[in-house]
């Protein structure tokens, strides 16, 4: 028969290992998605504190860490291109990244300023 100290022990190993999976399965769950992108060229300093540089190859991710890499391809046309997160958004309903206009013009959309894009961590 297990003491109440071992049943907490456990209890607390068990609700770890749940908040530890949950995190990590939101972190690839959002690298791993599909969704809209647009493109922003602004020549202030990003969220990492970097300045931004319109024709870099960056883009803006809610929560994904800054330095993580990722390929992003899109959809309409099949072009990709590996951005790195630098910036924290977007803040439109529905979009799941902000991409630099240097990446944006890589990907052929520019003109339409949004299109649906797929991400993979690289």
């Amino acid at each position: 028969m297990k003491t109440t100290k071992q049943t907490a022990l456990v209890a607390v190993t068990i609700a770890a290992g749940l908040m530890v999976g949950a995190s990590a399965t939101s972190a690839t769950a959002a690298a791993g998605q599909c969704g809209r992108a647009s493109w922003y060229a602004l020549h202030s300093r990003t969220a990492s504190g970097e300045r931004m540089n319109p024709s870099a190859m960056t883009a803006a991710h809610r929560t994904l860490p800054f330095g993580t890499k990722l390929r992003v391809t899109n959809k309409n046309n099949g072009r990709s291109v590996v951005v790195r997160i630098n910036d924290r958004g977007p803040f439109i309903k529905g979009r799941v990244l902000d991409l630099s206009k240097g990446a944006a013009g890589q990907l052929g959309f520019i003109g339409s300023g949004q299109t649906s894009v797929c991400m993979a961590r690289v």
